[in-house]
């Protein structure tokens, strides 16, 4: 991977950005798309999507990830300066304290913080065999009072997000940040318009990332209706089962072994045309791919499939460890072949191609 790419990379995942407070992320996103952009659409929620026309008359491909990543809101400051939170997406408490945070005030300066709980010292035997109740964490500031707290510029509704620094482990081809969910999805759809546009493509492409995907795939539905578009897929994170302890039916997925082409998950039965086209590109490309299955979460593709009168969609997913935490890991070749199947899926999706999809 050139040194360029890793940048890229990193500046996606420093971004800050939990559900509803995705600015940081829009402008990198923006900054990166506008040399291939013929214009940028906007949703009322702050979605973002570029537009490129392949072909002024030919079908409208929507390619998403989305920029929000699971983090927290500050709800109350204590009297002693600590800091009370609402959790913002789907928060597991064993990976959350004494875990290092940023605070962004409105103001936009950061601040840094620890996730604190009562010591276990203090807590009964059996308290000590219970996970920690996420209501009873707090955010440690360094603070002494609520009033310092508060000239600092820190109030309710401020955004706190998990702390990490990019990395590559060890000099292998994994590489660790905070936020690949979904970071990644959105450096996939840079890419691709990146590549099509520079290759041509016989479409109009709207590649983008959306907002609120964590708490519950808002962005998807208000963009997916903006942009109407004949064909459409969420570019995102599946989770990986090649760790130690995952059962035979759990792991499914591995890290390396390229995209994962989503069956089936809580929010959707994909279209069957659209997967089994897109199986086929890469088959015949030999492009390797997983196919996955998510029993209790959903993308984007959840809300694409289901707007106006039916939008054939699919998920095209980038395997990640420890999902919804601070260190999650991804493999720099998934990213390329997801990369390199979108992009080649696009190229095939004419007039022709699609109205065959579309038809029953």
């Amino acid at each position: 991977m050139e040194k360029s790419e890793e940048l890229f990379l990193k500046e996606l995942t420093d971004a800050k950005g939990v559900p509803g407070n995705e600015d940081q992320v829009r402008d990198v996103f923006k900054k990166y798309a506008e040399p291939y952009a013929d214009d940028f659409v906007f949703d009322g929620l702050g979605g973002i999507h570029a537009k490129h026309a392949g072909a002024a008359d030919g079908p409208k491909v929507l390619i998403s990830g989305h920029m929000d990543e699971v983090g927290f809101m500050v709800t109350t400051v204590t009297e002693k300066g600590f800091l009370k939170f609402q959790t913002l997406g789907g928060w597991w408490g064993q990976v959350m304290l004494a875990q290092q945070v940023k605070v962004t005030a409105s103001s936009g300066k950061e601040f840094h913080g620890v996730i604190g709980s009562k010591p276990p010292h203090v807590l009964s035997a059996e308290a000590r065999k219970k996970p920690y109740e996420i209501s009873e964490m707090f955010v440690d500031l360094g603070a002494t009072s609520k009033e310092e707290v508060e000239a600092w510029g820190i109030r309710p509704g401020d955004m706190i997000t998990p702390y990490i620094e990019f990395q590559r482990l060890n000099e292998s081809k994994f590489l660790l940040a905070k936020a690949w969910d979904n970071r990644i999805g959105t450096a996939v759809s840079l890419k691709v318009l990146e590549n099509l546009a520079k290759e041509g493509h016989p479409n109009i492409l709207f590649a983008g990332s959306n907002v609120q995907e964590e708490v519950g795939l808002r962005g998807a539905r208000t963009s997916t209706h903006l942009i109407n578009p004949d064909i459409a897929f969420a570019l995102d994170t599946g989770t990986a089962g090649d760790t130690p302890g995952m059962t035979p039916k759990e792991a499914d997925s591995e890290l390396g072994k390229g995209p994962q082409i989503l069956i089936y998950d809580a929010s959707m039965i994909p279209h069957k045309k659209l997967r089994d086209f897109v199986i086929n590109v890469a088959e015949e490309l030999e492009i390797p791919f997983q196919y996955t299955v998510i029993t209790g979460g959903g993308t984007d593709a959840g809300q694409q499939h289901v707007t106006r009168n039916g939008i054939p969609s699919l998920a095209i997913t980038v395997a990640t460890r420890y999902l919804h935490s601070h260190t999650s890991v991804i493999h720099e070749d998934d990213y390329y072949n997801t990369v390199k199947l979108v992009t080649e899926v696009v190229k095939r999706l004419d007039a022709d191609t699609v109205a065959e999809l579309r038809r029953f």
